[in-house]
């Protein structure tokens, strides 16, 4: 049986890194003057309490003009290994810090996401809290929390070769290929038959994008330590048509039906993508590595979404009761 991802805190200090030696991976939004700004801002006050910054080689060339100054420590990173870094910081929204998670995951270092986006639900903190990131950072004072994540896997057909590999933080989404044509395929969950939707796509969410692209598909929102994963067809033309939660221990196959023009396409958080043919198979199942997001302040997911998505917690009829109507 595997460990459920429960959200679990974890103290974040490293006996392996010393004073004087330590290291952070910064990753920025560079096409976004704001998030340079932050992230010079960041860079040069954890510079100054002896902190190196490791920048992707890109990120440091578009961000060469505002990195200046004496006492600058950065270094350049290299795509193999952690580089000595112990966290990941982050600047822009969901999208930059799903750019992050690429590398993040395969070297199991925690991800610290600064909102320079719009909703930034993955995000731990808004611009205006640069100096709370700084100051966190600098003592280590952050825990990390675990998030599940998936591995993906296309095969040529049921128990087939695999034909690509990755991983989603938030979900696969197997869509049509054409826009003329529905997608027709069928759902297995632990090799039983589920449904066969005729559809637009079907999602394969877990928690974490439970509040990304499922959720817009009409999927239910679930608590980051549910141990599941969620199916959602995506306008299936079907008298069964609901979201499914599964345990996250299942195996999710939806094989594309044999038939004429009936092409597909995954994509994996909206980033990386594969195309499929008439009989493959996307197979998803619990990923190896959890997602680690860094945390600098105690907050529970219920107050995260109220806050993130502008929720009304007082209600139409509480506002009228106020004005005595």
């Amino acid at each position: 049986m595997s460990t459920p991802d429960t959200g679990h805190v974890v103290t974040a200090t490293d006996p392996n890194i010393v004073a004087g030696d330590r290291r952070v991976a910064v990753i920025t939004h560079t096409h976004r003057p704001e998030a340079v700004q932050a992230a010079a801002q960041f860079i040069h006050a954890v510079s100054a309490r002896d902190v190196t910054c490791v920048l992707p080689q890109a990120d440091a060339a578009e961000m060469d003009s505002a990195l200046t100054g004496a006492g600058l420590q950065t270094d350049l990173l290299d795509s193999e290994g952690t580089n000595g870094c112990e966290l990941v910081v982050v600047f822009g929204g969901d999208g930059t810090i799903l750019r992050g998670v690429e590398w993040a995951l395969s070297v199991d270092l925690p991800i610290l996401g600064v909102n320079l986006g719009h909703v930034g639900f993955l995000a731990e903190a808004e611009s205006s809290q640069i100096d709370q990131v700084v100051s966190a950072v600098s003592k280590r004072s952050y825990h990390t929390e675990t998030r599940l994540t998936v591995r993906v896997r296309v095969l040529s057909g049921p128990g087939g070769d695999v034909l690509w590999e990755s991983f989603a933080v938030n979900e696969a989404s197997l869509e049509k290929a054409s826009r003329q044509r529905m997608l027709e395929a069928v759902v297995a969950v632990n090799d039983q038959p589920l449904s066969r939707w005729g559809c637009d796509g079907i999602l394969v969410a877990t928690p974490t994008g439970s509040t990304a692209y499922s959720f817009s598909a009409g999927g239910p929102v679930t608590w980051p330590g549910v141990d599941a994963m969620l199916i959602v067809p995506l306008s299936a033309h079907a008298l069964f048509n609901r979201p499914v939660v599964v345990p996250a221990d299942a195996h999710v196959n939806v094989q594309v039906v044999e038939a004429e023009q009936n092409t597909a396409v995954v994509w994996l958080d909206g980033r990386r993508s594969f195309d499929l043919q008439p009989g493959n198979v996307l197979e998803v199942t619990r990923g190896a590595h959890r997602l680690q997001l860094a945390r600098i302040a105690p907050d529970d997911f219920t107050g995260r979404l109220v806050r993130k998505f502008g929720l009304s917690i007082q209600g139409w009829r509480g506002a009228a009761e106020s004005r005595g109507a």
